[in-house]
């Protein structure tokens, strides 16, 4: 039997480097598969694989979209609310959270990443967010979050979108989108969702 485990989590101690930073997965000896967001320096360990951290994937298993559309108008006005505080389109934030979590607030991905906008733990506290799978915190924070990585990426929102999924610093250390499956498709269903829920005067 297989054996799969996510490792003790170690986070930057700014928002801007933990919120979504490269997940490793490491295969032990006894073939214990290992998730974690550093690296292992043990013997016995060997890396297998380095991604953008994965989206709560089971959460949108079976969801068509007039359920999809259906789970995001309650939240709608807590959206509008933090896209207006933040300044970032409603709309985005609306794909962002249909891709992350598929509206579902008790939302976990494999790693740890929680609620709405997959907020990992460490991070979502350094935003103030004391709970995560309530819903008006954790989109606070995610927007909050996001908005920055917006103004460090000079409002490329590809590489903002990329930022929130494999951490500002791998798209630093390969000067855009890092060459990671999980990230690269990641950027690319938010914004098709993204171009769905624009308004139609406002799209190109």
């Amino acid at each position: 039997m297989k054996k799969w485990f996510i490792a003790s989590l170690i986070v930057a101690t700014t928002p801007g480097h933990c919120l979504a930073s490269d997940i490793y997965i490491y295969r032990e000896s006894d073939g214990t598969k290992w998730f974690t967001d550093h690296h292992i320096n043990r013997d016995g360990f060997t890396l297998i694989g380095r991604h953008g951290r994965p989206t709560a994937v089971a959460s949108c298993r079976g969801v068509n979209p007039t359920v999809l559309e259906s789970r995001a108008q309650q939240y709608m006005p807590t959206i509008t609310r933090y896209a207006d505080q933040f300044r970032v389109d409603q709309a985005l934030v609306k794909a962002i959270i249909a891709v992350e979590s598929c509206f579902d607030a008790s939302a976990v991905s494999r790693v740890g990443a929680q609620g709405l906008m997959q907020l990992m733990p460490g991070t979502a506290q350094e935003l103030g967010v004391s709970n995560a799978f309530n819903p008006q915190e954790n989109i606070r924070g995610g927007v909050d979050y996001f908005s920055r990585m917006l103004r460090r990426f000079g409002n490329d929102t590809k590489l903002a979108l990329a930022a929130y999924n494999a951490g500002p610093g791998a798209v630093d250390r390969h000067g855009g989108i890092p060459p990671y499956r999980e990230t690269q498709g990641y950027v690319q269903k938010v914004l098709a969702q993204y171009e769905r829920y624009r308004p139609i005067s406002l799209r190109d």
